[in-house]
């Protein structure tokens, strides 16, 4: 592909996609007035797609506990939102190419609030599961729509840097909100308030939509990928419930034919995609370097960063004692971190330094307060303040400065036509992430405390020890995940350039 001279680092495509970019986007070259108030309507849509993913864990006791629920089935509260989630966003991203980003962020929110409402009141696990379902499937039209709007709104390099940056903390520090907000809730309130408070924000939002820019019309008559539809979603349904099932071991059938059929049909959809007349995800938005560099950045993170929420929640309820409440609380520093280093910090270097220096560096500074809590010990005194706190600072606003520009160019310079597609990948890397996060380092943490336990025995002291020690060796592994990221993010977003403007 070539590149731009000069001082832009943000990755170009050829210059016949340069020129249709230009005439679909010269009418409509004054910003749009409403354009920072359409924002907030997009980031409270994400909010809720982002905190749903989490809300529910510090609430899975008390959930079950109301509903009956068993603790084989109890995983599923999660697992029925993350599957169709992850699996559809796809199909959802080249449905708001077809149909309108603003058509389908409206419908994704509507239905997102119903089914909200429709596992709030569920009277049994069944109903919220398919309540959970629904709302996967929702967010996963109602997420690409939104990160493809942020791409027709903010055209002009400075507005889209702290426009992304905004969007980056919302992404980014949206779980860790949910962690403390799920603990309110419950302990305040009930756990069915973890869910019946998405409704009046989608509400809100869905009333906001007219800020939002109107769908254009098009000539290009786009048909349905049926087989890359059938492909890739099913590939990546396959992956994810694999990841899901991974407790019951990497060698389990189930979960070693699912990871395999899930590759099968994913390399099959790449070699398909290259024939069809209209792709599901057109070849070339992920075959540029630097994209596809950017969409492993934003999904790699997510493996130790999901892991993190886990190991964290255990150490604290499990280990120190901490109560719901005081647990989310201590969330609070990373999730501002990651506030602080998205909105603040990486949209104003964005501007004047390379993409690549400033992921590489932010992923660095993420890997070193990684490092801190492989120290952790079961009787570590004054633990939050010397270990917990300065980690999840600095993890914090690695993990900002780094989503911030790698969401900037993932989805740079894609054409108007595949903005969807391009914004479907960002959060497919994302989701894929998390679940192979929560799956690999569970696994990680398990493998280490039964070797623990069998070279010291199994008192209840050398229990606790050894659970710590899990902890610690799997947080060390995705330290090890951190700094491979690093090592790509440098080898593969090369821009030559000194600035990403």
């Amino acid at each position: 592909m070539a590149r731009k001279p000069g001082n832009s680092a943000v990755p170009v495509e050829s210059a016949a996609l340069r020129e249709g970019t230009r005439d679909q986007e010269g009418a409509s070259a004054a910003p749009d007035p409403r354009r920072w108030w359409g924002l907030v309507v997009i980031l409270a849509a994400q909010l809720l797609v982002v905190l749903d993913g989490t809300i529910v864990n510090i609430a899975l006791p008390s959930v079950q506990d109301d509903l009956g629920m068993s603790d084989t089935s109890r995983p599923w509260v999660i697992t029925a939102y993350t599957l169709p989630f992850g699996g559809l966003l796809l199909l959802g991203g080249r449905v708001a190419d077809a149909f309108g980003r603003r058509r389908v962020f409206a419908i994704g929110i509507l239905g997102f609030g119903l089914a909200s409402l429709l596992g709030g009141a569920a009277p049994d696990p069944g109903t919220l599961f398919v309540a959970r379902a629904l709302q996967g499937a929702f967010a996963a039209a109602l997420a690409p729509a939104a990160l493809a709007l942020i791409n027709t709104l903010f055209t002009e390099p400075g507005e889209r840097g702290r426009a992304f940056g905004v969007y980056g903390a919302v992404s980014g520090g949206g779980a860790a909100v949910g962690l403390l907000a799920g603990g309110l809730l419950t302990e305040y309130l009930d756990w069915r308030w973890c869910l019946y408070v998405n409704a009046p924000v989608a509400l809100l939002a869905l009333l906001g939509c007219r800020l939002l820019p109107c769908d254009r019309r098009t000539d290009r008559t786009v048909r349905l990928d049926l087989p890359g539809t059938l492909l890739g979603c099913g590939g990546l349904v396959a992956i994810v419930y694999a990841f899901a099932e991974a407790e019951r071991g990497w060698g389990d059938p189930l979960v070693v034919g699912l990871l395999g059929l899930g590759v099968l049909m994913l390399v099959t959809f790449a070699l398909v995609e290259r024939r069809v007349p209209d792709p599901l995800l057109p070849p070339r938005v992920v075959a540029h370097r630097v994209r596809g560099g950017s969409f492993l950045v934003v999904g790699l993170p997510q493996i130790g960063l999901f892991g993190l929420f886990l190991f964290l929640t255990y150490y604290l309820q499990g280990i120190l004692g901490y109560s719901p409440v005081l647990t989310g609380v201590a969330f609070l520093p990373l999730g501002l971190g990651i506030a602080v280093g998205s909105s603040l910090i990486a949209a104003r270097l964005l501007p004047r330094t390379r993409p690549r220096t400033l992921i590489v560096g932010a992923l660095l500074a993420a890997a070193t307060g990684m490092a801190l809590l492989t120290r952790l010990e079961a009787d570590t005194p004054q633990v939050y303040p010397t270990h917990l706190l300065p980690a999840q600072i600095l993890i914090g606003l690695g993990i900002g400065c780094m989503m911030m520009p790698a969401m900037h160019t993932a989805t740079a310079e894609v054409a108007p036509h595949e903005a969807g597609a391009a914004a479907a990948v960002v959060n497919s890397a994302q989701q894929v992430g998390g679940a192979l996060g929560v799956a690999l380092l569970n696994t990680v943490s398990t493998g280490a405390t039964a070797a623990y336990l069998r070279e010291h025995g199994d008192s209840p002291a050398a229990t606790v020890d050894g659970t710590v020690h899990g902890y610690t060796v799997a947080i060390g592994f995705a330290v090890g995940v951190l700094l491979l990221t690093a090592l790509l993010a440098w080898v593969l977003i090369d821009s030559r350039s000194e600035k990403a403007g």
